[in-house]
């Protein structure tokens, strides 16, 4: 009797503790900011572009990609998102996506009917990417106090002709706290993994001299770099340019942690080749942002064990052949798959 009468007494507490919006540990807490990014997979208009190599993705193209096609993945990322925002209780603070073609899809994604009450606005610039391919942010104005973003070159000395995509800047305030974003896609391991990372080095590079740069302009300032970075965790690009560790507590102010570093070591990943996991979509924070000051907003646990978490549902899966299991792509190959992407994406949650 007493037993089931305590039982009664803790059940009736919870109810009262989340009527108040009180979790207690041990029961799933609303993230109070959210910080998502996410890999589209070539989400292209199905109009021939001037100046970029984007052919392949119009209706006369070898992947007939018509409207029919483009509306379909706009309905299958509604409902990534939509599933991030009802795992989470809140719609992410913002979103860094990378591999969209133009502001033109950036303003088809804000007007999906299931995000509009999150009143999305966007943060993009068009990058000299030969197939025309961009990054961007989309933040909540309710949750985020947006004040500029600009545009960051990759610059490579070697090949001062070298295109790819530029890397976005953006900044402003959360709850009066000064918050810088970095969205990145860093360029991809075509030609070998060692043979290309130069290029991913250089732009880490690029990287860390705007997000030192704003900490001494700005001490205390709070940044995220987030972005598909075509490396692991333990990569040198990550681990020795950008100096991310897994390491939180040994983080300096200005020193910067990845909260991905310890998901990549147990085997956990973004996207799915070889029959290997890599995890090259992170979202690395400074220490300002890892170990804040008690009273500000800083790094959270997503639920879990770990400060980062990839959002892997089932409905994102291949479910039968060869790639069983792997993320649901849109294409393989030119063969229409109607799936999401060929990564996962992630997200770290942020809270006082």
């Amino acid at each position: 009797m007493h037993n089931r009468f305590s039982m009664k007494k803790r059940y009736c507490l919870l109810l009262i503790l989340l009527a108040a919006g009180i979790c207690p540990a041990g029961y799933a807490q609303e993230a109070r900011y959210v910080v998502a990014f996410y890999n589209v997979e070539n989400l292209f208009d199905t109009l021939l572009s001037p100046d970029v190599h984007d052919e392949e993705f119009t209706p006369e193209g070898p992947k007939e990609w018509n409207g029919k096609k483009y509306w379909h993945k706009m309905n299958n990322l509604e409902e990534v998102f939509f599933a991030i925002a009802s795992t989470v209780k809140t719609y992410p603070t913002v979103i860094g996506l990378s591999e969209i073609e133009n502001r033109n899809v950036l303003e088809d994604i804000v007007a999906l009917k299931k995000l509009q009450k999150a009143n999305y606005q966007i943060a993009h610039f068009d990058s000299p990417d030969a197939r025309g391919v961009d990054v961007a942010l989309l933040y909540r104005p309710d949750r985020f106090n947006y004040e500029g973003s600009a545009p960051i070159k990759t610059v490579v000395e070697s090949r001062p002709d070298f295109r790819t995509r530029d890397i976005l800047m953006v900044w402003g305030t959360i709850e009066g706290e000064r918050f810088c974003f970095f969205v990145c896609h860093w360029s991809s391991r075509i030609g070998g993994q060692q043979q290309s990372e130069y290029l991913r080095m250089a732009a880490a590079q690029c990287v860390r001299h705007a997000a030192d740069s704003m900490m001494q302009a700005y001490p205390g300032i709070k940044i995220a770099i987030m972005g598909d970075l075509n490396d692991d965790p333990i990569d040198k690009s990550i681990y020795e340019i950008l100096g991310a560790g897994g390491d939180r507590k040994e983080v300096p102010p200005t020193g910067y942690f990845n909260p991905f570093y310890a998901m990549f070591k147990k085997g956990f990943g973004s996207l799915a080749y070889n029959d290997a996991w890599n995890l090259f979509d992170n979202i690395i924070v400074n220490g300002a942002l890892a170990n804040g000051a008690k009273g500000t907003l800083t790094l959270q646990k997503t639920g879990g064990k770990y400060y980062g978490a990839i959002f892997n549902r089932p409905f994102l899966l291949q479910k039968s052949g060869q790639y069983k299991n792997y993320p649901l792509r849109t294409y393989v190959g030119n063969v229409f798959q109607g799936g999401y992407s060929d990564h996962f994406p992630v997200f770290i949650s942020i809270a006082k």
